[in-house]
């Protein structure tokens, strides 16, 4: 969804989405809002940090508001909070990169609950500290779904977390109600208790902060959006290009093509998008911002990846550069520390490697034999992610840092005195997942002498990370035993200073209950099936040993993985198969086998065999084995 400012004089914003998951209604053209004095912050607001990863300057900061919960009502505005974060954390790439990231909750207790016209326009105003609304702001020119913030106030309660601005943070403001509503862009808002809620903050932050468009094939709802009939897309995600041009001219998502889709299918060129039916192709059938509860693709993914990385610095501190250093020095660099991955560091003196550094922070000038200088030593720290295949992207400053120092024989400096200690980790007080990479970092005491080692232990047996880089660990490379939570813990070496973590190892259990078979087929070694001969429900339940939210999934055929949130218009009903699908508010939902989305969409029942898997991810980032059954659709029987 894409934004507008409302031509309305009050301060509240129209958040005007030209079309999106929400909204698929024409709206008045943007104009400027006048201007207003500053907002005051809302009274008895308090932040509560709900995620810390480092200092809100160095970090991307989500910044979540509540408007229209009472006091009383703070535990469900909390509750509602970690539910679309977990949502948000089981999402690549959002899941690599949760350690660059601060989630910050402000709680602003609400005079009354709800919002406004929840859910008509005939319903209740009420006093809230944030104005939200739903109808635009209670505009009978507007649409149902549009729910709306007053930005002045937003902007002002936001402020009130240390550190954050506008370059930033990204604003998620939730509305006590579960009505389907929302918007996006800088400012995102959703309701915080509706069925789809949770799966609108990604869609939207992929606007806001990666730039990408709607993929959807119409503009109002219900309506085909026509042919498209511009000249080629700046978007990355939208082509005119055949799959043959694209890789001859190696534009668009050459680097991708034929890859099995995140998102299901492969990537390929599928026709519709930028709101038309005909005439321009998006990568895959279906992705977060096609559908929500999809992934995103490849593209998007390392769309999302440049931009998250680009709120921060892989270079969080380095041994100072402002004056020459002598060669009896040890030259250090702290990194960021990616749960998916460690970062890469080399080191180069006068251009040429330095061999045998192995990824190592820091490095021991005096090893080096470095003649009469000056020299030029640098520290190259990069992100060898798989998410991104453009040279371009892997050399830009979000996943690309140097950091270089002039060297002289005999340059002097002064000596650092202080215990070695622990200045930055992995946060030890929630278990981390079994595939997760954990850090520590340590101070750095003495300019010439050895940097502190870190020694590592999992349930009291010692663990190398190799022989460079004693920062990270990668828990995935460690035979770990999966139904049982292990005990990891780091040491400076020489000391007592330690860090301990509980390493969750078990994966949540899911169960399905589907609604009465026509019939029941069991065959040895073979998954059961169910034969149904028209509509049917599934319920997907999960159960974790640990505590925090857990996100379940399905998917049919091998089809993109989606995000099972009950359905549509109620959370705690369950989800409902259907041979054709069921349309509702013009979006379809449920068709067995090929999904449809539209109502133009292909809506011929499948009579076949389906498989049927389902999974759950924990809220330590555990992805539980998948497991499936069948079902089979017969026609009705007369």
């Amino acid at each position: 969804m894409r934004l507008m400012r409302s031509s309305r004089t009050k301060k509240r914003s129209a958040l005007l989405a030209l079309a999106g998951a929400l909204l698929a209604a024409a709206l008045s053209p943007p104009a400027t809002a006048a201007p207003t004095a500053p907002d005051a912050a809302p009274d008895a607001a308090t932040v509560v940090p709900v995620q810390t990863t480092g200092p809100a300057d160095k970090r991307f900061n989500l910044v979540v508001l509540g408007d229209g919960y009472t006091a009383a009502e703070l535990p469900r505005f909390r509750a509602d909070v970690e539910k679309h974060m977990n949502v948000l954390w089981s999402i690549e790439p959002f899941a690599s990169y949760r350690s660059y990231i601060n989630v910050w909750a402000v709680e602003t207790p609400s005079p009354e609950s709800g919002v406004d016209c929840d859910p008509g326009l005939s319903d209740a105003r009420r006093d809230t500290p944030l104005d939200m609304a739903f109808w635009g702001g209670c505009d009978a020119n507007s649409v149902q779904r549009l729910l709306t913030v007053d930005t002045g106030k937003a902007t002002a309660a936001a402020d009130l977390v240390p550190g954050t601005r506008a370059a930033n943070r990204q604003i998620v403001a939730l509305a006590n109600s579960r009505t389907y509503g929302g918007a996006g862009g800088s400012w995102a808002t959703a309701s915080g208790g509706n069925a789809l809620s949770s799966l609108i903050t990604p869609h939207e932050i992929g606007h806001s902060l990666g730039g990408l468009a709607d993929e959807y094939d119409y503009y109002g709802r219900g309506v085909p959006g026509g042919t498209y009939t511009g000249g080629e897309p700046n978007s990355v995600h939208h082509t005119l290009l055949t799959e043959q041009q694209m890789r001859t001219e190696q534009r668009k998502w050459w680097r991708w093509l034929g890859e099995e889709s995140l998102s299901g299918g492969r990537i390929g060129r599928f026709e519709g998008g930028m709101y038309a039916t005909k005439g321009v192709w998006r990568p895959s059938r279906h992705s977060m911002m096609k559908t929500l509860g999809y992934d995103f693709d490849q593209i998007e993914r390392e769309v999302m990846t440049q931009a998250i990385s680009n709120k921060v610095n892989l270079v969080q501190d380095h041994t100072p550069n402002t004056a020459p250093l002598g060669t009896d020095r040890t030259v250090w660099v702290d990194t960021l520390h990616p749960v998916g991955g460690a970062l890469d560091v080399v080191w180069r003196l006068d251009g040429k490697v330095v061999p045998a550094t192995f990824g190592s922070r820091s490095l021991e000038l005096r090893r080096l034999g470095i003649g009469r200088g000056p020299h030029t030593l640098t520290a190259t720290v990069s992100d060898p992610t798989p998410f991104v295949r453009d040279p371009k992207v892997r050399a830009s400053a979000a996943l690309t840092r140097t950091v270089a120092w002039t060297v002289e024989r005999g340059a002097a400096a002064a000596h650092t005195a202080g215990a070695a200690r622990f200045t930055g980790h992995t946060a030890t007080d929630r278990p981390v997942g079994a595939g997760s990479v954990v850090y520590a970092d340590t101070s750095h005491p003495s300019t010439t002498g050895r940097a502190p080692a870190v020694r590592w232990t999992l349930d009291g047996w010692p663990v190398t990370t190799g022989p460079g880089n004693d920062r990270d660990l990668d828990l995935g490379r460690l035979p770990l035993a999966a139904g049982r939570t292990h005990t990891l813990k780091a040491r400076i070496a020489g000391t007592d200073e330690s860090l301990t973590w509980q390493v969750d190892a078990t994966g949540a259990t899911t169960s399905y209950q589907l609604s009465k078979p026509v019939r029941t087929v069991e065959r040895p070694g073979r998954p059961v099936e169910y034969v149904f001969d028209g509509p049917f429900t599934m319920k997907l339940s999960a159960k974790d040993d640990q505590q925090g939210s857990v996100v379940s999934q399905f998917r049919v055929n091998g089809d993109g993985w989606y995000t099972y949130y009950g359905w549509p218009t109620d959370a705690a009903k369950p989800w409902l198969f259907t041979p054709s699908g069921t349309n509702v508010d013009d979006l379809v939902y449920g068709k067995l086998g090929t999904p449809r989305v539209v109502p133009w969409d292909d809506a011929a029942p499948e009579y076949r065999t389906h498989t049927v898997e389902y999974r759950t991810i924990d809220a330590a980032g555990n992805i539980g084995a998948a497991k499936k059954f069948l079902v089979k659709l017969i026609p009705p029987q007369s």
